[in-house]
């Protein structure tokens, strides 16, 4: 009778896991899927958005640019092509808010070395002063690696451009001029297809935390 009992018990156990599998599995199959916003310049504060693409609501990507990075290499769409990255805005010189940046960008860099999906991407809105030279200098200075994070200058009209038109990223006041001046703590999520997943700002470490699980649901959305 004992062993009876014995063998019942070691059923029910076993059912048991069973079941729990199968509930384990059916609670993950109907789970929703978490996914990210795709931006488009509609749903941005209209005062960080060029007014002629105020009315845009899909399909916003991020433009072609060509620019020189540290290593004076050209760098276009097409060395970030099938890749995500995270963009910014800043100057070497800036002796305020570009520090703060700078330094959670190399963060990320190190916290994103060994993964080869996602790059990143700094642009100096002085380029006047920021030849590449000198972003040379700054690289080295803040252990930018140069297989992760490029740092680019090049046409003052084109960055600023990108900044206001592609990243919806900063004020439109100004014409990209010699006394135009842009100033942005955002730091700007972009998918593989070109297009924005997030802002985050780049002096918050929460909003730090926040990229990198929101990275992390960006990557999971590729996974088949």
């Amino acid at each position: 009778m004992r062993s009876f009992f014995a063998k019942f018990k070691l059923f029910g156990l076993v059912l048991l896991a069973i079941s729990a599998v199968i509930i384990y599995l059916f609670y993950n199959a109907l789970k929703p899927v978490k996914l990210l916003p795709v931006y488009s310049p509609a749903m941005v504060n209209s005062e960080l958005v060029s007014e002629e693409i105020q009315h845009v609501k899909k399909y916003h990507t991020i433009g072609n640019f060509s620019f020189l990075n540290q290593n004076g290499k050209i760098i276009t769409q097409q060395d970030y092509e099938g890749k995500i990255y995270i963009a910014d805005f800043f100057f070497t010189t800036c002796p305020t808010i570009c520090p703060i940046m700078t330094k959670n960008m190399a963060e990320l860099q190190k916290e994103l070395i060994n993964d080869t999906d996602v790059l990143l991407l700094s642009h100096s809105v002085t380029p006047e002063i920021d030849s590449v030279a000198q972003l040379k200098k700054y690289a080295i200075e803040k252990g930018v690696n140069d297989t992760k994070w490029n740092l680019v200058t090049g046409d003052k009209k084109q960055i600023y451009d990108l900044a206001r038109k592609s990243y919806l990223a900063v004020k439109t006041d100004g014409d990209g001029g010699p006394f135009d001046m842009i100033h942005t703590e955002n730091f700007i999520l972009v998918d593989k297809e070109k297009r924005i997943r997030g802002f985050y700002d780049g002096t918050n470490n929460d909003d730090m935390s926040k990229l990198l699980e929101d990275l992390k649901i960006l990557k999971a959305s590729y996974v088949e």
